[in-house]
């Protein structure tokens, strides 16, 4: 039998525009509410609010009731209630990320389903209303209220703040900076002088997965700067000196490796083997992780493409979905990427995993974990064995801990 009822929501005033969202946990017996929580985020869409509304509802039944509580989530957003229940796909990149934080909370719980029309959903819409005030008038507002006596025996403890607060009856309201993490805060917000440390400006509860990803060692074409797709070129002698550095670092702590996985391309796995003859761990090829195809480009500096393939390298630069001739486009890459990078962190969950790849597939599970867009992939630089470390947490988003570290190579 349900035991709690979630209802959610979020909007936008321009669609982009001022957003906020709300969300509700309720007594599934008699409807009583036991958590508001209302946020304004800055500028975003309404899809955009409308998750951040989810998660935030789910987020409060965890710490009211914690994992394995049953629960109806209720919400006037077809789109989100469709694509969480496994329905429709998600076709907007911009929402995946959140949609996968949602999803991790919600699989911590016991979860139904439910479409409502916008009348029946009057509280959380109120709350998103007055978040979206908020957010229109530029003020970084976040608000939670927990009627506290109405919690159950054997809900989760309270924060601090709350356990030592007086036991009546009358809701407790939180502060700006009691229950939000970094990315419910628009850029222009205040930072607060002594935010705790951890996965935005809360401390994660759930042990994270760590994913230290290692570019390969120098090879021919680096050296000639030619583009250097699924062609297998060996490393330099210069290549395994920086494979070897790699190793050394990567042996030691704090690193802790569990297990190593690379690229299927030789590259890769000549890097990956120097780590793991220091370690004694087995390396797993996962094809996933190969660079892209770069098709006809293979072996060309960029001078000669431009020269030859003048118009094909604007479209490429321009657009993800375009792909070299006879290649693979970016975004074929990031669904391979994306798909690859699920299955690790649910494979080594609560593990660290080393991970030896290539700059497409490297610069990509970056920006998944930042959320940023496509584009992004022109914004970064990786040096040959350089390091970058990603850490996923089940009840938050994933943290870039380190980027196109080299400390190794000096």
């Amino acid at each position: 039998m349900t035991s709690y009822v979630i209802e959610a929501d979020g909007g936008s005033r321009g669609n982009p525009g001022p957003a906020g969202y709300g969300a509700v946990v309720k007594d599934a017996s008699d409807g009583q509410i036991l958590v508001e929580d209302a946020a304004a985020i800055g500028t975003a869409t309404n899809n955009v609010a409308e998750y951040r509304g989810l998660i935030a509802g789910l987020r409060a039944l965890l710490d009211l009731a914690g994992d394995g509580a049953a629960a109806e989530v209720r919400m006037d957003s077809k789109l989100v209630i469709e694509q969480m229940a496994g329905r429709w796909k998600i076709k907007n990149e911009g929402l995946r990320p959140l949609a996968l934080e949602a999803g991790a909370l919600a699989r911590r719980l016991r979860v139904t389903w439910n479409w409502i029309p916008r009348e029946r959903n009057k509280d959380a819409d109120r709350l998103a209303n007055e978040a979206m005030d908020a957010a229109a008038k530029g003020i970084p507002w976040h608000s939670t209220t927990t009627a506290a006596a109405s919690v159950a025996p054997s809900a989760s403890p309270v924060a601090p703040s709350e356990a030592s607060a007086s036991p009546s009856p009358a809701p407790t309201q939180g502060s700006l900076f009691d229950s939000t993490d970094i990315s419910e805060i628009s850029s222009d917000a205040p930072v607060a002088a002594s935010a705790p440390k951890g996965s935005g400006w809360r401390p994660p509860t759930s042990k994270a997965t760590t994913l230290i990803l290692l570019r390969h060692g120098e090879t021919p074409m680096s050296v000639e700067r030619r583009f250097s797709g699924i062609g297998d070129p060996e490393l330099t002698p210069d290549g395994r000196a920086q494979a070897e550095a790699a190793a050394a670092r990567l042996s030691r702590e704090p690193y802790g490796v569990q297990a190593i996985v690379s690229s299927p391309l030789k590259r890769a796995r000549a890097t990956a083997e120097a780590v793991a003859a220091r370690t004694g761990l087995e390396v797993i090829v996962e094809e996933g992780l190969r660079e892209a195809d770069f098709g006809e480009w293979e072996g060309h500096t960029f001078t000669e493409i431009q020269r030859r393939w003048p118009d094909e390298l604007a479209a490429w630069l321009a657009d993800p979905s375009v792909a070299p001739p006879g290649g693979e486009s970016f975004e074929a890459v990031a669904e391979r990427v994306r798909a690859t990078g699920d299955k690790l962190v649910e494979r080594y969950e609560g593990r660290t995993v080393l991970a030896v790849s290539h700059v497409t597939p490297i610069k990509t599970l970056l920006r998944f974990a930042l959320m940023a867009p496509p584009a992004a992939l022109y914004r970064m630089h990786l040096d040959l064995a350089c390091v970058s470390l990603i850490e996923y947490y089940a009840d938050g988003p994933a943290v870039v801990k380190a980027f196109n570290d080299t400390a190794h190579l000096r």
